[in-house]
């Protein structure tokens, strides 16, 4: 049998993956797809490096455009990152009929809708399983387990190093800066911690996952993000003490047509599926209008398991090819894009305000809910052996997020109020 020929562009920790399972499983796989795969060229950086996989010299390039323009290539794998001159590669790969698949969340996040484009043009496939929460197939399951349904709520998990220094922080009392120290050392955090912290990976997992779950055309710029460099070991306590946890949630929701979706440290009922998932494993829990709820769980990361997605979907392109059907299942977005205003974002709200430790303050404070007609769901104020001021927790009912910011610069102008010490988003 002739052959499947892949080009692998990449061989980090995810390409080195591919490669273990295609060299491990061969014999499964071919029994699936029907023919052997051969990874017949891959672009490295260095192709006199030392590697933990036995692969031939022969097939190692340090030039990805021999890889693209290769004609015996069938289906192209990209798992080296990057966005700009990666894109170049995707694109030029697609106009040559190869099939695509790929690990890389900032390039569909970016420039998804315009790649998905020119694979329907030229009918071919891009799967991207791997580029959301590692070996968790939660793209597959929007594509295909949802084609039946209407899906009106995302909430995710979607990044394991928020995920794992949170998790430390509320079962061990531990600092941010110190956990954060311990995920660099442990190779869970980058040198440069940036993107995960500031919530800068989750946005861009959720603007993917929003695309296929509302099937509209959902960009980096339209998801509102904030990150957990603030969330302090107070904030989880108190968290604790109104039985919840604090995670970082990407939130995507849908209602008569419009969106919205932002990423942000949010209090979550403990009670909730989500607020169990610890260390760095990812969930996304999505609710349809028939089904219900569901919750997907698993490892977000790492070699393997980011290895195993990226796979899946090449037996998928493969056996596409076989029947010779590629291209048609391509989720192109096809809804105009409505964003909610602030006015029509609702949720709860926790807050901690330093205040004035006298009478009259707390009255003031509820003056001003009233007056941009936000109701209070629990106030609690105690005094702080550590600070000279008093400390009041407040959770609201349901808010507008344009009630919620004008309240918010109303106390940033009150004399009595020292300062909003935290405000989140509470769930569940």
């Amino acid at each position: 049998m002739k052959p499947v020929k892949v080009g692998l562009l990449g061989l980090g920790t995810v390409g080195t993956g591919v490669v273990r399972i295609l060299q491990g499983f061969q014999e499964d796989l071919s029994s699936q797809v029907g023919s052997p795969i051969e990874i017949s060229r891959v672009a490295v950086k260095n192709s006199e490096k030392t590697r933990s996989i036995d692969i031939a010299r022969e097939v190692l390039t340090t030039d990805p455009w021999e890889v693209i323009r290769d004609p015996e290539v069938d289906v192209i794998v990209e798992v080296m990152g990057g966005v700009g001159i990666t894109k170049d590669y995707i694109l030029e790969a697609l106009e040559r009929g190869k099939h695509i698949v790929t690990a890389n969340k900032d390039l569909m996040a970016l420039h998804g809708t315009e790649i998905l484009a020119k694979a329907q043009e030229k009918q071919c496939d891009v799967f991207y399983e791997a580029s959301v929460a590692g070996g968790i197939p939660i793209i597959r399951t929007l594509i295909e387990g949802f084609s039946s349904d209407r899906i009106v709520k995302i909430m995710g998990i979607v990044n394991g190093t928020t995920n794992y220094i949170l998790t430390k922080m509320s079962q061990e009392g531990a600092s941010y800066d110190d956990v954060l120290q311990e995920a660099q050392a442990l190779g869970y955090a980058e040198a440069d911690p940036t993107s995960d912290v500031e919530g800068l990976d989750a946005a861009r997992k959720m603007a993917i996952l929003g695309t296929l779950g509302f099937r509209t055309n959902v960009e980096l710029t339209d998801v509102s993000v904030s990150g957990i460099s603030g969330v302090t070991r107070q904030d989880i306590q108190f968290a604790k003490r109104l039985g919840y946890e604090i995670k970082l949630l990407g939130i995507a929701e849908c209602h008569n047509e419009e969106f919205s979706i932002s990423v942000q440290p949010t209090l979550i009922r403990a009670s909730h599926p989500l607020a169990s998932v610890s260390g760095v494993f990812n969930a996304v829990y999505v609710f349809g209008e028939a089904v219900g709820e569901t919750m997907f769980y698993g490892a977000g990361a790492g070699e393997m398991p980011t290895a195993t997605s990226v796979v899946a979907d090449l037996v998928a392109v493969i056996k596409n090819l076989k029947l010779g059907v590629n291209g048609l299942k391509q989720i192109v977005p096809y809804k105009q894009k409505k964003l909610k205003s602030d006015e029509q974002v609702f949720y709860k709200n926790f807050l901690l305000l330093h205040v004035d430790d006298k009478a009259g303050v707390l009255a003031r404070i509820t003056q001003v809910f009233a007056e941009y007609e936000v109701s209070l769901d629990s106030v609690l104020q105690q005094a702080n052996p550590a600070n000279p001021d008093a400390e009041i927790i407040i959770v609201t009912h349901n808010a507008s997020k344009a009630s919620m910011d004008k309240v918010l610069r109303r106390f940033e102008e009150m004399d009595v109020i020292r300062r909003v010490k935290s405000h989140y988003r509470v769930e569940g």
